[in-house]
């Protein structure tokens, strides 16, 4: 399905019913807005995997502008401002009041500035593998100098300069970087079917990778308004992250009142390849136990 919102074109995919019986009465599930990383990425890493969540909160998927199947425009529309408001855009196009945002990665920075400006219109945040600031950068250096090949350390200069040149070299920096992704990595003939399927069915979009590194991303921040969230949060980071790296996560849940960490120790940036039922378990159980449903006539 398709937006025309804020000056372009957003695609966004619903999986799950917003009601469902509860007795005599229709219950309402939370709305649980789906944030992929990047910059540039799109949501098709979170299928099938997310599906079990559609029990528990309406699913809606997004691309941001310039990737997946959302419209492509100038690099310089690639921004963290458009990506919130974009966000935005949509709630108030698909009628919603409240929403949660789980945003992963790059999407946790989405999910938390739209919070900042926002907190009102949110009934909670689900933080994966993310940072509240441009310091994990300098962090993930130092980890990729310590534990990366030569290889890996220049496809990570890359990143840093946000210098690709086509799709196709930023696939090959996934490619040569899944060993520090994926703490569980296994290089078999399955798991390289299964990569090359998944680089397939996405769209990933370099320009988008490259204005948030060697442009804003160097500047985003929003520590200073952690303490101002009041509601209910839940923060989960990789043990072994090397890009988002664990730190800001205890950072996070340390400067935001109404949080909940949960460390994975056997995962590093891909918590949902390292440990899925664990991932699974610990997002319904916050959303059962923090995130209440509101029961209404249909």
């Amino acid at each position: 399905m398709y937006a025309h919102i804020n000056g372009t074109r957003i695609f966004f995919d619903v999986e799950g019913a917003g009601f469902v019986p509860d007795g005599p009465r229709m219950k309402e599930k939370p709305v649980c807005f789906v944030l992929h990383g990047g910059p540039g990425g799109d949501h098709t890493g979170f299928k099938p995997a997310l599906s079990p969540l559609a029990e528990d909160m309406q699913l809606v998927y997004i691309d941001n502008r310039g990737s997946g199947r959302s419209a492509k425009g100038p690099q310089s529309t690639y921004s963290l401002d458009n990506n919130v408001e974009d966000i935005e855009a949509l709630r108030q196009h698909l009628g919603l009041e409240k929403i949660v945002l789980l945003g992963q990665s790059y999407g946790g920075m989405v999910a938390m500035e739209y919070a900042r400006r926002y907190q009102q219109n949110l009934r909670g945040l689900i933080l994966v593998v993310t940072s509240p600031s441009y310091a994990y950068i300098e962090k993930a250096k130092e980890i990729v100098k310590q534990k990366g090949t030569k290889e890996q350390q220049e496809m990570a200069q890359i990143l840093w300069d946000g210098a690709f040149v086509s799709d196709e070299q930023q696939l090959q920096y996934y490619d040569v970087m899944e060993s520090l992704y994926s703490y569980t990595y296994k290089d078999t003939p399955e798991s390289r079917e299964a990569r090359e399927h998944a680089k397939q069915r996405a769209n990933r979009c370099h320009e988008a990778l490259n204005e948030g590194f060697a442009g804003f991303m160097r500047q985003f921040d929003v520590t200073s308004a952690l303490s101002s969230f009041t509601i209910p949060t839940l923060i989960i980071g990789g043990r072994h992250d090397w890009i988002t790296p664990i730190e800001a996560s205890i950072y996070m849940h340390e400067q935001i009142p109404n949080s909940t960490l949960v460390i994975f120790e056997n995962s590093s940036h891909k918590v949902l390849k390292d440990e899925y039922e664990k991932f699974l378990t610990t997002v319904q159980d916050f959303v059962s136990q923090q995130l209440s449903v509101r029961t209404g006539q249909q």
